[in-house]
């Protein structure tokens, strides 16, 4: 979620978001299966391994994507405000164990994207 939920993204930034998630995924040697987003947020479906700690994870896939966003497109630094961050501080994770992969899959694409 963004800072202040602002509604921020189009999908040009949708777009260079997701490539920078699958970067930081690769990185850490996990595997971004889906990615969606809306003006103000984004859904990665993401697996990744037990040794891997989500909250490390997350603050880098947050942190890379905030830091890279606000450099390559200077319009989302006017929403970072004092912190110099594009996303909010909280997040949802879920485990899905159970779940049909092309369940979940569905879900992310049909979220909304603005126009």
């Amino acid at each position: 979620m963004t800072k202040f939920r602002y509604r921020v993204f189009t999908d040009t930034h949708l777009t260079r978001l997701e490539e920078i998630m699958r970067a930081v995924s690769a990185y850490f040697e996990t595997g971004l299966a889906e990615f969606n987003g809306e003006n103000n947020h984004v859904h990665l479906l993401v697996n990744f391994p037990p040794k891997i700690a989500l909250s490390k994870l997350v603050n880098s896939l947050k942190g890379v994507s905030s830091r890279r966003m606000r450099q390559e497109f200077p319009e989302l630094a006017a929403h970072s405000y004092r912190a110099n961050t594009l996303w909010s501080g909280s997040y949802f994770a879920g485990s899905v164990g159970g779940a049909p992969i092309s369940v979940l899959r569905q879900y992310i694409e049909q979220q909304n994207r603005p126009l």
